[in-house]
């Protein structure tokens, strides 16, 4: 709850900026933060999932301010959308604080959780031309593998990366 002006602001410039947000849970409205942050814990417990959904765990990086840079969504295991789109791991970081290191350093961390939840690989993903993202995969030991084409024809390209 301490956050709760940190995460509005890091959630309105994300709103405000009208890219797509990454990840997904970033775009759920957060106005009742109490709410929320309950969502996010059964979310992370498995209690009421949407039906075809994993459990999941989110996490914010916040920087040397206090500020709230980005976020990351950990799913514990795929569906085939999953597989094919999503991966293991959707991150962002809010336009301001981008080309600070913040993606390295979430992609990093979120890999330590993803060992502690006992997996052996990930998949990550990112949409074809974004070089930044794709980049911070490879630096963290990411190798391609394929691309998938979802029905709107956005190009997702699928990287693997061994834990």
């Amino acid at each position: 709850m301490e956050f709760y002006e940190e995460y509005m602001s890091f959630y309105n410039e994300w709103k405000q900026s009208k890219e797509p947000i990454v990840p997904w849970i970033v775009e759920k409205e957060p106005t009742d933060f109490a709410a929320y942050l309950r969502y996010l814990q059964e979310e992370e417990t498995g209690e009421n999932l949407q039906p075809g959904w994993v459990t999941n765990s989110t996490y914010w990086l916040v920087n040397e301010q206090g500020q709230i840079a980005g976020a990351v969504n950990i799913r514990h295991d795929l569906t085939e959308r999953l597989l094919n789109t999503g991966g293991h791991i959707g991150y962002g970081v809010v336009p301001s604080q981008r080309r600070k290191g913040y993606a390295t350093a979430i992609l990093e961390q979120s890999l330590q959780i993803t060992r502690e939840l006992g997996l052996n690989r990930v998949l990550v993903a990112c949409d074809e031309g974004n070089i930044g993202s794709e980049k911070t995969i490879v630096k963290n030991g990411g190798v391609f593998e394929s691309q998938f084409i979802e029905e709107d024809g956005n190009v997702v390209r699928r990287f693997w990366i061994e834990l």
